[in-house]
């Protein structure tokens, strides 16, 4: 089993910047934990993929967030981050946590972020 905690959402200008960070918690060890990532939905949309990154620290991510965004994982603290600059209307969603390990998939309740114009 694995637990995850959102947090960082918040309402920003367009142009800001926000840290999401996911907290994770487990029965195991945080390394038994494989790629973790961050995906987001609008209303109205599909989820979507923002970025992966692997135990590894291999870090992949959606064209729209290329450049902008920057995914990280802190293995002593059981926490990944997504750090997101020059932020845009569109980026606005709920931003959820997702974390595989032994092929499951766990995911977070989500975080809103909001970015006005």
């Amino acid at each position: 089993q694995v637990q995850l905690v959102e947090s960082g959402g918040g309402l920003v200008q367009v142009g800001g910047s926000l840290r999401l960070s996911c907290a994770a918690s487990s029965s195991g060890t945080f390394f038994n934990i494989g790629t973790m990532g961050w995906y987001r939905q609008a209303p109205g949309n599909q989820r979507e993929l923002v970025a992966t990154i692997t135990s590894s620290g291999t870090a992949n991510y959606a064209d729209s967030v290329k450049g902008r965004f920057t995914i990280s994982r802190d293995n002593a603290k059981n926490t990944v981050y997504l750090q997101m600059n020059s932020l845009k209307p569109e980026d606005t969603a709920v931003y959820r946590c997702s974390a595989y390990k032994f092929g499951t998939a766990y995911w977070g309740q989500g975080t809103q972020v909001t970015v006005s114009s």
